[in-house]
């Protein structure tokens, strides 16, 4: 894999950085106006809204270990994960532009069938990319710290388009006042730009190849043929690799419920702008108050990360989170500007969390490599995409659900309507309460991680971070 002293260059960094361009924008934008498109502005129920992008996910659920299995065969047969990585860039700009292309006209019945459809096939795109490119960094380095320095800067770009595509995203909407003609405009426009970052991250495949520890011989002789194989033995291979390996259990069951926590925010900020603040275009403020503080914050962590290690820096951004979230429950009772400031200290924690994680999940690859003979990383990353769809997933089928139990009000265009007081409550505790409670959940599975910065570099064991 590398010498065990060499650092990563800059340009290296920097083009696996850019992929985050493209995986931000996707987790962002989506997950932001998706449940509204489809409730405000194409009049489908919001239970019905929630079943459109849970089952979306779902599929995600299913395909991810497959493209896991089959990035890892690339990487045997080719010597790169960079195919798949490219094909997704290619077409999920096409695919997320006609997300939004819906007219009104078709109903709200055929409306979500379409958004159905067409958001199936993006995220199937994006698999096709986020999949090998998060199995990169365990290939690229072998060093803990270095580690912690390639996905510390990755954040820092995601952390860039989090903020582009939360405020820029919803802004683009501006221009026009037909609703039609300004979801189209952002679909189109967001769709280039996330396909570009992704194309940019295509090229650090190839050093990752070129110091990426080969699947045994003895391993590869089944499966020169991947299609072959069957999806059955690629999704198996995934379902191994959870199996095995307990500390990616509990790293991957902490980080899906923070992703639950994080995406059921996500969802809801539109609400929150429009019902509780009064204003749609505070969803760009909150994003603002979100990420501003968390471009200086994602390197600070990192720095913390190397003194006192991943795993203890990782519970501190998730309990500073927690309190963070949990105090916004006050605009029950005084909605206001106010809200700007916890949102602000959620998001210098929420760098730390997507950061950490992230740096972490190489270091359960190698750990297993160790075991069980390298060549498994892609099978490893295709459960953690999976799970992470899953949180992101059932964010937005959680905030539907509330929605819908509290009887929130669907509108179409155009439209005014009133919200009933309960309604309002259900966006409230959806944005702060329930968010807090699944990072205090998280906690308990992120105390039994097992893996210490010895147990990758025994040789640092006593060298200051």
């Amino acid at each position: 894999m590398g010498t065990t002293s060499a650092r990563l260059s800059r340009g290296t960094i920097a083009r696996y950085a850019s992929g985050s361009l493209g995986t931000g924008g996707f987790a962002t934008l989506p997950g932001l106006v998706l449940t509204y498109y489809l409730t405000d502005s194409l009049g489908v129920a919001a239970l019905a809204a929630g079943a459109v992008i849970t089952v979306a996910k779902v599929w995600d659920v299913v395909i991810d270990p497959v493209i896991g299995a089959l990035t890892d065969r690339d990487l045997a047969r080719h010597g790169s994960r960079r195919r798949l990585m490219v094909i997704g860039a290619l077409a999920l700009p096409v695919l997320f532009a006609l997300t939004f292309a819906v007219p009104p006209s078709l109903g709200p019945v055929v409306a979500g069938i379409w958004v159905l459809l067409a958001f199936t096939l993006t995220a199937t795109a994006f698999s096709l990319f986020q999949v090998p490119y998060i199995a990169l960094p365990a290939e690229l380095t072998p060093r803990y710290d270095e580690r912690t320095r390639l996905l510390t800067w990755r954040v820092v770009v995601l952390t860039l388009a989090i903020l582009l595509f939360g405020a820029g995203g919803p802004a683009l909407r501006r221009v026009s006042e037909d609703p039609f003609v300004q979801y189209l405009v952002m679909g189109v426009v967001c769709g280039v730009v996330i396909g570009i970052g992704m194309l940019v991250a295509t090229g650090v495949a190839r050093r990752a190849a070129s110091t990426a520890p080969q699947p045994t011989r003895e391993r590869d002789a089944g499966t020169t043929d991947a299609a072959a194989a069957g999806i059955r033995e690629h999704f198996a291979e995934g379902i191994g690799a959870l199996t095995r390996s307990r500390p990616f259990r509990l790293l991957l069951s902490t980080f899906v419920l923070q992703a639950l926590a994080t995406g059921l925010m996500l969802a809801g900020a539109q609400y929150v702008a429009t019902w509780v603040l009064d204003s749609q275009a505070a969803v760009e403020l909150l994003f603002v108050a979100l990420i501003a503080p968390a471009l200086l914050a994602a390197p600070a962590w990192g720095v913390v990360a190397r003194r006192i290690g991943k795993e203890r820096t990782f519970t501190i951004a998730s309990i500073v989170f927690a309190i963070a979230a949990v105090s916004i429950l006050g605009m029950l009772w005084a909605p206001g500007d106010w809200i700007y400031v916890p949102v602000g200290i959620a998001g210098i924690a929420y760098a730390g969390m997507q950061s950490l994680p992230m740096a972490m999940l190489p270091d359960v690859i190698s750990h297993d490599e160790r075991t069980h003979g390298p060549g498994r990383a892609g099978s490893f990353s295709g459960v953690w995409t999976a799970g992470e769809t899953v949180g992101f997933a059932l964010g937005a089928t959680t905030l539907a659900v509330i929605l819908a139990v509290t009887g929130y009000v669907s509108s179409t265009g155009t439209q005014v309507v009133e919200q009933p007081d309960a309604a309002i409550t259900g966006i409230v505790v959806s944005f702060s309460l329930a968010p807090a409670v699944l990072i205090a959940l998280s906690l308990l599975t992120l105390a039994r991680y097992p893996l210490r910065r010895a147990d990758i570099d025994p040789d640092t064991e006593s060298q200051p971070a």
